[in-house]
Parts: structure tokens; C-alpha cells; sequence
């Protein structure tokens, strides 16, 4: 054999398989690397010659050597004349010659140096070839984690102008492993002590890309960062200077794209390595590498807040379980993932058993992305249960989140008011409630979106048609004729609007320290000062009812029917003056005038006069309260980066300049010049991992 690709016998030899049981979780320019090697071996004559290679597999010359993962470790600092050396090969790809490389894929930049183009190619190549093949594996587990099936198409759209770099071949994979330091006597004062092998991943574009994955994926020590990326300055400086245009300010926007592309294969192989092999302990690194790998990408795909570690784990010993059909190698432990603590409140019902229940939470690991859905306070799971007719909503409340605006009632207890009541207003039903055993609260429901169930759930995210608005208020409507009291029995003793003024104040005496010292600055009041403000204002007493509290338009779900919508997530209900609900749902969904009269004609029309006198008065007292609370909710958002991948948050916060200029105004207090969004965006979002002092 060694005849056969002109070598001695006993020559060693490096033979490369591909595995086909691999997760696509890397970015490929060009499916033979044999072509590669032959066109680097030109510039770095050390680098490995590819001998034969076939469809899966390919014969190399062996490197005489030893990896530099050997000599220092991940995290550890790597001798200075050894980064002078790396920063040496990433400038001296530079010198390979275009024409010698393989042709490239189509979709590629058309201008070389167009920078902009390379980085949104990358992220589209990231999204095409990493997160799409994986989507009908893993999308369940991403969203359940928090990232949105478009958080790669909006990392592309957001990529800035950037300066023009000439394109050059770039190893794109330069980690420690990779890197073979020489068998010399004293590679430190060999002409070539370094070599660079694995060259498959290797790609054409702007050079600070490969500068880019170079210093995360060698995971060099933060203190060393500037050190080598001054070495890369000047090692490129010498053959191409054209390459350092921009360095400073262009830099991070690369190590943010490697940071966000790096979150997919690192969430998946977190979760193949439990599948592999279970325990305890497995568990624990996955879920420590998966918490690494959101904390990173957090800021380039605005993931919001980050999961904590149990929620994490608990996430993925779902997904594990449901692969594995609840048994994993014969470990009866892992029944309890199935264990239910029913609560009492909610009786158990015929058509939905305990069995049904077992099978809802076995489905609910295995769900595709497209029907799982995050919301502020839960995770919401539509599945198929056997025996039952339609498909249920597994609600998982998230067990780590912090609202500022409380709940005040049940959601089961109101929802069960709403169904005895029969009074027209569509709502889900609860099938059942309890506890799992790791002390998860869960509450299953009747889902209301489409039949479709692989289509996601239409929300009018734009304001309600005309015949949508009409049944809104006719629903709102029929809610003063469900029964309250047998969910508030001491509601209607008090004035609503003086308790709602005073929830608002309790919420900004208890915002963090961090989100009352930018709301000061910000020309916010405190609580005090707020507390003399709102005192100005009063209104008239209304009949009590109950009331959604939160008629956002993702908590509004568009019917085929009568009906034409169908309110769910009833848990900021509470007892109170049904004008309040239409004023804060015109507050949160975007409303057109005439859409706003027309909904208040019909509604003075259907109720009784104790319901709406005054009405043309005092809604401008709740709309303006709403505006003030939002200006305080909002910022502290931004601040703590709490539910920030909720739509309704996400929607909220990218219009809070406007929100906190009209609660100013309100106020009668003057804005501030620094009111702006970028200034609370950048005081909440600190960078994920240390910068170098020249990026």
C-alpha cells in the first residue's frame, strides 16, 4: 500500500474517516480538502499532504509532532514567541493565491473585500448548514431554551457597515488541537515550529474572521487577548496591511458571530452526550456547557434572559426522556420524570385521567419548535394525547422568573368561573394541575389555536379587525356576568383605581437598585414623588367585574369561528372596572382611532349604564397610568434582561423611547437629553466575555 502513494513501507500516516453518525454543526465552503492541502502546501510546505482520498475517507501525511493542546492547556497562556508564530501562519495563508484554491459556492461576496457581505454570508451559511438540518432534532429543545427558530436571519440583518479588507484563505478552525508543534530540538527557535493541520473547514473572506475564532476557540486567558491580537497586527502588517483596516472597531462584530453560531453545536452536543451516556453527573456538565454557551450568545441573538442551571437541567432531561420513551437502560428512577402531584383544586376529570396526563408530559419533551412557545412566566408545549380529541397545552410555569406585575387570582380558578359561567366569552379549560417531581408547577389546558397544529397560532400583533374588535368587546362584555365572587370573595370593597395606583407605586419602590438609579436618570420620579403626582387624579365608581388584566395581542388567539378570538393566559385576572381592560388592551396592541371608537360605542351600548358612566372622562386617567407603569416596567427589562424573548417584551422595549417620552410628558416633568434606548440598552447588556484592549 505504501508503493501505491509513492512511500516507504512503514511510513506512518494519518487515515481520516468521516463518521457518519456526525452532526452537522460546522460551516463547510468545500467539500475536498485534498484541493486545499495542495494549494496551502505552496505557502506552508510542513502542512499535510493529502496521499489518496475517496468519498469518506482520505489517506495524510503524518505531521511529526505533538498538539499543542498537550503543551498548554485550554485556559492556560501560550509562550509569547508561540503566539508570535500562530499570528505568523494566520498572515502567511494570506499569501496563497486565489486561483489556486477551489471555486467558491455561488452565494458568495462578489466584491472581495466586501466585509459586510463575508460576515452576512456567514451567519445565512451558520442558519442553512448548522441550525436547519438539525431544526426536526433539536428545535424543541432550542426554543424551550429560549432561542427563536429566526435568531440567526436576525443576527444577519443587524450585521453592520464594516471597513473594506482584502479576502484571503483562512484555516477558520486555528485551536489547539489543530496546531502541532514541532519535533525539533527547540521549537521556540525553529524556522517553522508550528503547523497547522485539519484544514477541512477552511474558507475565503476578511482574515478577521479567522483572527476572530481563532482567539475564542483557543480559549487563550482573558489578559492575553491584546497580546495576540497585536501580534496578528503585525504579522499582517508585513504581508498584507490592507488587513488591519478596521481592527479595532470591527473585531467584536465577528467574535459576536462566533458566539452566536457556536450556541448550536455546543447546545447539541451537550444533549447527545447525556443520550449517550446518563448520570448524574453528565447531566451536570451538559447543563453547566449549555448555560456557557447561552450566556455567550445572549447579546448577538438578544436571547433575553438567560435560563438558570435548573431550568436548564430540567430542560434537558425532558428531551432526553422523550427520546428515549421513558426508558433509559433500564433505570426505574427515571419514572419519577412522569410522577404528578395533582392539586385538589382541580378535580380530576373523566375525560382526562392521570394516564393522559402521563402522556402529555411524555410528549412534551419530544415536541418540535413550532409548538413550543416561551412566554414571560411559562413554557407553553401544545402535544397529541392519545384518546383525547384535540391537542392540550402543557403550561410549565418557569420557576426562575421574576414578574414585577403580580398575579392576584388563580388562572384555574378564574378559567373554571368562565366555563361554568357559559356566558360567551372563549376561553381555554383546564384539563388538570399539579406539581412534577422536581417541584415544577403544571397546569394542562384545552390548546385554541389553529386545527393545523403544525401551524403556529395567528395573534393580532397589528391591531384587530373590525369584526375582531366587535367580539373583544363582546366577550369583555360577557365577563361582568361571570360570577367573581367565587374567585375574589372580597372583591368590589374599595376603590379600584386607588389599589391600581398603589400597586404601581409598591412596584417602583420595589424595582432594583440598579433600575431606580437609571429611572432617576432617566427623569423618572421615585415612589414618593410618584405617589404625589398620581394623587391628582381620581375617578368615578364603576360596577366591579372580572377582568383579563393583560389583553396583549399574543394572549388574543385568531378563531375560524363566530367567536373570531379566543383570550388566553389568564393569570394577571383580577376583580375590578371593566373599563380598565379596554383601556389597556388599547394601550398594548397597536389601535387605530377608529378601531378605539368603535369599540367604545359598542361597549357603552351592551352594558348597563353602572358599568360605563363617566367613561369618556376617566379613560384618559387609565391610559395615562398604563403609559407611566410601562415606562418603569419596560426599563427595568432593559436593565435585568428579564423576558426579553417574549414578542410582547421584545415589541415593548424597542419602543421605549417613545414609551419613556410619554410618560414624562404625563407627568408634566421634563425629558432628559439622555433619555434614549441605546443608554439603558448598554448599561443592561454588559459584553458576554472580555474584549482585547485593541478590539
Amino acid at each position: 500500500m505504501a508503493r501505491l502513494v509513492g512511500r516507504e513501507a512503514g511510513t506512518s500516516v494519518i487515515v481520516r474517516v468521516r463518521r457518519p453518525d456526525a452532526l452537522p454543526v460546522v460551516i463547510r465552503t468545500w467539500r475536498n480538502e485534498a484541493e486545499i492541502l495542495e494549494a496551502v502546501r505552496r505557502v506552508l510546505p510542513l502542512a499535510p499532504e493529502c496521499l489518496v482520498s475517496g468519498d469518506d475517507f482520505a489517506v495524510h501525511s503524518f505531521v511529526e509532532g505533538v498538539p499543542l493542546s498537550s503543551v498548554c492547556d485550554n485556559g492556560k497562556p501560550v509562550d509569547t514567541l508561540l503566539v508570535k508564530a500562530l499570528a505568523g501562519l494566520l498572515a502567511r495563508m494570506a499569501q496563497v493565491r486565489r486561483g489556486a484554491l477551489p471555486a467558491l459556492p455561488p452565494v458568495w461576496p462578489r466584491n472581495a473585500m466586501d466585509s459586510q457581505g463575508f460576515l452576512r454570508t456567514l451567519v445565512h451559511l451558520a442558519d442553512r448548514q448548522i441550525r436547519r438540518p438539525n431544526w426536526s432534532a433539536f428545535g424543541g429543545l432550542f426554543a424551550a431554551l429560549g432561542i427563536r427558530e429566526d435568531a440567526l436571519a436576525g443576527l444577519a440583518g443587524r450585521v453592520p457597515a464594516m471597513a473594506r479588507r482584502p479576502y484571503s484563505l483562512l484555516h477558520a478552525d486555528l485551536h489547539r488541537d489543530n496546531v502541532i508543534v514541532s519535533s525539533a530540538d527547540d521549537p521556540l527557535i525553529s524556522d517553522d515550529p508550528l503547523i497547522c493541520v485539519d484544514w477541512e473547514l477552511a474558507t475565503y473572506g476578511d482574515p478577521l474572521h479567522d483572527l476572530a475564532t481563532h482567539l475564542v476557540r483557543m480559549r487563550y486567558p482573558a489578559h492575553q487577548w491584546a497580546e495576540v491580537v497585536d501580534a496578528w497586527a503585525e504579522a499582517m502588517q508585513e504581508v498584507r496591511p490592507a488587513a488591519v483596516n478596521g481592527l479595532a472597531k470591527d473585531l467584536r462584530h465577528y467574535l459576536a458571530f462566533e458566539r452566536a453560531q457556536s450556541v448550536f453545536p455546543d447546545v447539541m452536543r451537550a444533549a447527545r452526550s447525556i443520550e449517550e451516556s446518563f448520570t448524574q453527573t453528565s447531566l451536570d456538565e451538559a447543563t453547566a456547557q449549555v448555560r456557557r454557551a447561552l450566556e455567550a450568545a445572549a447579546e448577538p441573538l438578544r436571547l433575553g434572559g438567560v435560563p438558570g442551571e435548573g431550568e436548564i437541567r430540567r430542560v434537558l432531561f425532558r428531551w432526553l426522556v422523550s427520546r428515549t420513551n421513558g426508558d433509559i437502560s433500564g433505570r426505574a428512577w427515571i419514572a419519577k420524570a412522569f410522577e404528578w402531584r395533582p392539586d385538589r383544586r382541580v378535580p380530576e376529570r373523566p375525560d382526562f385521567p392521570p394516564t393522559a396526563v402521563r402522556e402529555a408530559l411524555l410528549a412534551e419533551g419530544a415536541a418540535p419548535a413550532s409548538r413550543v412557545f416561551k412566554g414571560t412566566a411559562h413554557l407553553n408545549t401544545v402535544v397529541s394525547v392519545p384518546g383525547f380529541d384535540s391537542p392540550v397545552v402543557v403550561r410549565r410555569k418557569l420557576p426562575e422568573v421574576c414578574r414585577r406585575e403580580r398575579g392576584f387570582l388563580s388562572e384555574h380558578a378564574v378559567l373554571h368561573a368562565i366555563e361554568e359561567s357559559s356566558t360567551g366569552v372563549a376561553a381555554p379549560r383546564v384539563l388538570a394541575l399539579g406539581e412534577t417531581f422536581q417541584g415544577d408547577t403544571i397546569a394542562i389546558h384545552t390548546y385554541v389555536g389553529p386545527g393545523d397544529v403544525g401551524r403556529p397560532p395567528d395573534h393580532p400583533v397589528h391591531g384587530l379587525l373590525p369584526h375582531e374588535a366587535d367580539c373583544l368587546v363582546d366577550q369583555l362584555c360577557a365577563l361582568t356576568r361571570v360570577r367573581y365572587k367565587q374567585v375574589d370573595p372580597a372583591a368590589g370593597e374599595g376603590g379600584f383605581h386607588r389599589w391600581l395606583r398603589d400597586q404601581l407605586i409598591s412596584l417602583v419602590r420595589d424595582l432594583p437598585k440598579e433600575s431606580q438609579q437609571l429611572a432617576r436618570h432617566l427623569g423618572l420620579p421615585d415612589a414618593d414623588r410618584l405617589r404625589l403626582i398620581l394623587s391628582r387624579h381620581e375617578v368615578s365608581h364603576r360596577e366591579p367585574a372580572l377582568l383579563h388584566g393583560d389583553l396583549n395581542p399574543w394572549n388574543l388567539v385568531r378563531r375560524d369561528d363566530g367567536l373570531a378570538l379566543t383570550i388566553i393566559d389568564w393569570e394577571m385576572a383580577v376583580v375590578g372596572d371593566p373599563l380598565y381592560d379596554l383601556v389597556r388592551h388599547m394601550h398594548l396592541t397597536p389601535t387605530r382611532p377608529e378601531i378605539r371608537d368603535r369599540m367604545f360605542r359598542r361597549w357603552e351600548r351592551r352594558l348597563p349604564a353602572e358599568y360605563t358612566r363617566d367613561w369618556r372622562r376617566d379613560w384618559r386617567v387609565y391610559r395615562w397610568l398604563e403609559i407611566v407603569r410601562s415606562a418603569y416596567v419596560d426599563l427595568d427589562r432593559l436593565v435585568t434582561g428579564a423576558s426579553l424573548d417574549a414578542p410582547n417584551v421584545r415589541r415593548a422595549v424597542d419602543s421605549y423611547a417613545m414609551t419613556l417620552a410619554a410618560a414624562t410628558a404625563s407627568l408634566g416633568l421634563p425629558a432628559r437629553s439622555t433619555a434614549t434606548p441605546c443608554l439603558a440598552r448598554a448599561l443592561a447588556q454588559p459584553p458576554t466575555a472580555p474584549l482585547p484592549a485593541a478590539a
